[in-house]
């Protein structure tokens, strides 16, 4: 009797799917970064960023704002007119579009960002976006907030950034560097002469990383503030 033919070769596997954008590879592991405008919705969030931020600049003492003066405060203008705050989302997926984020005043901008390693991030339930009922599992990882101001040697209004900043997991990743240019590039787009900010003069690692921005450091200046009794005193010292 004859000899059984030999199996067929294998077929062969059918590749995954590649859902990762063009110019990022499925080999690593892709972090989806999403800078957007702030909406009423992220106030919680933005609540425990700036108490996150003043743990890091050792000024905890003097953090007293919460949700509801957040709340009253921040909204009142349209975009680029008053205070202003972008928010920074970071996702393992490509993000779920929704109609809340979709501010025709700033389309969302995004941009995938290549690791060789994944990012544990223990506080990821505590800053789900929208507390995750949009769906996918988009998180908040930080935010920059700005406002106009004018440079009478310029002759030109410009931006003066309050706050910048991201959780600390998720820093050394390119990420504040995309909220600062994505506030350059608002501020070129309107006209506008400058974008100014104030480093902690112990922040050596801030201070490198603006000067590699192209940013100049102004040594001799230092940021004069009147607040608190201090403001209310001298107001009244006037009278």
């Amino acid at each position: 009797m004859a000899a059984a033919a030999p199996p067929p070769p294998p077929s062969p596997a059918p590749e995954a799917p590649n859902d990762v954008p063009q110019g990022s590879t499925p080999r690593g592991h892709p972090l989806f970064a999403r800078i957007r405008l702030a909406h009423p919705t992220d106030v919680p969030h933005i609540h425990k960023l700036i108490h996150q931020m003043a743990v890091f600049e050792r000024l905890s003492d003097q953090c007293i704002a919460t949700e509801a003066s957040l709340s009253s405060t921040l909204f009142t203008s349209p975009p680029f007119q008053s205070f202003t705050i972008f928010v920074l989302e970071v996702s393992h997926t490509p993000f779920v579009e929704h109609l809340q984020y979709n501010n025709p005043a700033y389309p969302p901008i995004t941009k995938v960002v290549n690791l060789d390693l994944p990012i544990n991030d223990p506080d990821r339930d505590l800053f789900r976006s929208n507390g995750g009922v949009l769906g996918g599992d988009a998180c908040v990882a930080g935010f920059v907030l700005f406002f106009p101001n004018y440079s009478t040697f310029l002759a030109k209004p410009g931006f003066y950034i309050e706050d910048l900043f991201v959780r600390e997991c998720y820093r050394r990743k390119g990420l504040g560097k995309m909220l600062l240019s994505a506030v350059a590039k608002q501020a070129v787009k309107m006209g506008y002469g400058r974008v100014e900010w104030v480093v902690l003069d112990w922040n050596v690692n801030a201070i490198r990383f603006y000067e590699e921005m192209g940013a100049k450091i102004l040594q001799e200046w230092r940021i004069c503030r009147l607040t608190g009794d201090a403001l209310n005193a001298y107001v009244n010292a006037q009278l």
